[in-house]
């Protein structure tokens, strides 16, 4: 598939992709419409096994560490909000198929080790013939030595990871992930070509095959017909919103601001009308001067609906795996450089979500300013925390999840007039800068590597999420590939 195709070509080059084609449902000429909402509607299923027998004699989990456990399933059921557990005891391969079929054959499975060689008298074996994802829980010492063959299971290409705790919360986030590959099976993203990033990112065909999202084509025009009918008091309140918020309003006046809340609006609106989890835009540079989108693109990503600009599929889809998994919004951005007297890695871009800790949580300051490239509308200049532990992370060629972490030491207030790059920037010290920057792609992006975005780009995420993307790598069967 071509690198910067036209939205037919996009269509032609898939194939059976004309199925996917929006419904383009009357958008009412006043009002913003229905806010996006930021999940598929259907909860997800997951088989919990109590493998062998509980007992309260060696090498075997006494009866009240699994009715805690159970006790602990329910509390996570509340908390996800979004997961049901189907609770069952198995000790062997029929009692597992019959737990299974009652589960439904979309469910993972969370497997409770009870007793020494619980899992491994039949119980792991159907879950794996039957190719269902699937986290064991397993308490060290008392529990018996069955966490030994997980590593041998993932050798032989299983999707299966492994929490050896004693930690019961680890039960319920061993339940987030294992929603994951569910969740991206109900999951459309809206694109607009050009595409960038891994081609494999972008090819419909194989995006549904690999992790079940249905790449969904915004029909040509469709953009411009929805701005068209965004009621201009709605476009003005959205504008107060913005300015009323901001610490301050530098360059822009406020028609810039209501341009770009009209392009908010507008996103949302698409977001709705075709019940997307998702959006991934490529024209987004020819859509400032009808209304810098990215304001938008900002909303939704702090809504929990995953927005990348630059047409980066790889990124839209790093951020759908995540927000799935952790329910929190990252941040898209260029690598701005490695800074090696500082031992540190800069990102830097305009559409930066105010809301890095979900939904619910606190929003960053910001700044209203001006599109540093284009010299013009109104972009967020957004604060994140100083001291704050990020994740940096991207999936490329649906096949390796890339990773490194670090500390926010600086987040630039960039002076008033002053442009230097795009408007958010974070600088956070690494372990290892020189590694970082010699080791950048991690040898994964192959000849991709030679495209600009494919290698330029990476998500950021507040706090320390190295072990859950390992875990999901186990899950989805990926590679996780340490930069830095």
């Amino acid at each position: 598939m071509c690198r910067h195709c036209t939205r037919r070509q996009f269509i032609g080059g898939a194939g059976a992709i004309g199925g996917m084609a929006l419904a383009a449902g009357g958008l009412a000429a006043g009002g913003e419409g229905p806010p996006p909402s930021r999940e598929p509607a259907a909860k997800v299923r997951i088989c919990a096994i109590v493998a062998g027998t509980p007992a309260s004699q060696s090498w075997c989990v006494p009866p009240a560490r699994i009715e805690e456990a159970r006790k602990r399933l329910a509390e996570a059921e509340k908390n996800l909000g979004n997961v049901e557990f189907v609770v069952g005891q198995a000790r062997n391969a029929e009692e597992t198929a019959r737990l299974l079929e009652k589960a439904g054959a979309d469910a993972p499975v969370l497997a409770i080790s009870a007793s020494i060689f619980g899992l491994n008298q039949g119980v792991m074996q159907v879950v794996f013939q039957q190719r269902r994802p699937a986290a064991v829980f397993h308490l060290p010492a008392i529990g018996g030595h069955d966490w030994c063959l997980v590593p041998r299971w993932l050798e032989e290409g299983h999707r299966v990871t492994l929490f050896n705790t004693t930690d019961f919360g680890d039960l319920e986030r061993a339940a987030a992930l294992l929603r994951v590959p569910p969740l991206l099976r109900q999951s459309r993203v809206l694109v607009s070509p050009p595409f960038k990033g891994t081609p494999e990112s972008f090819a419909p065909a194989q995006v549904k095959e690999r992790l079940g999202v249905e790449l969904v084509p915004i029909p040509d025009g469709r953009y411009d017909e929805v701005l068209g009918a965004v009621d201009a008091n709605a476009a003005e309140a959205d504008a107060e919103r913005w300015i009323k918020g901001a610490k301050r309003m530098v360059e822009p006046k406020r028609e810039d601001v209501v341009k770009a809340a009209r392009a908010a609006l507008a996103l949302d609106r698409l977001i709705a009308d075709n019940r997307a989890q998702g959006l991934c835009v490529g024209t987004c540079m020819r859509w400032l001067l009808r209304g810098f989108p990215c304001l938008g693109f900002s909303r939704l990503n702090g809504r929990g609906i995953p927005a990348a600009c630059d047409g980066d599929a790889d990124c839209v889809l790093t951020m759908l795996i995540l927000q799935h998994a952790l329910n929190r919004a990252g941040f898209l951005g260029n690598a701005a450089g490695v800074d090696m007297a500082r031992n540190a890695f800069h990102l830097a871009h305009c559409s930066a979500p105010l809301k890095m800790e979900g939904p619910d949580g606190p929003e960053a300051p910001y700044l209203l300013r001006r599109h540093a490239e284009v010299r013009g509308g109104a972009v967020p200049e957004v604060h994140y925390r100083i001291g704050q532990k990020v994740t940096f992370t991207k999936l490329v060629h649906l096949d390796a999840l890339l990773v490194f972490t670090g500390k926010i030491i600086e987040v630039p207030e960039v002076p008033d007039g002053t442009e230097r790059g795009c408007r958010t920037e974070l600088v956070a010290e690494v372990a290892d800068a020189a590694k970082l920057l010699f080791n950048w792609g991690g040898g994964a992006l192959g000849k991709s590597g030679k495209d600009y975005y494919a290698s330029l780009h990476r998500v950021a995420y507040y706090g320390d999420h190295t072990q859950s993307i390992r875990h999901l790598a186990h899950l989805m069967g990926l590679r996780v590939v340490e930069e830095g």
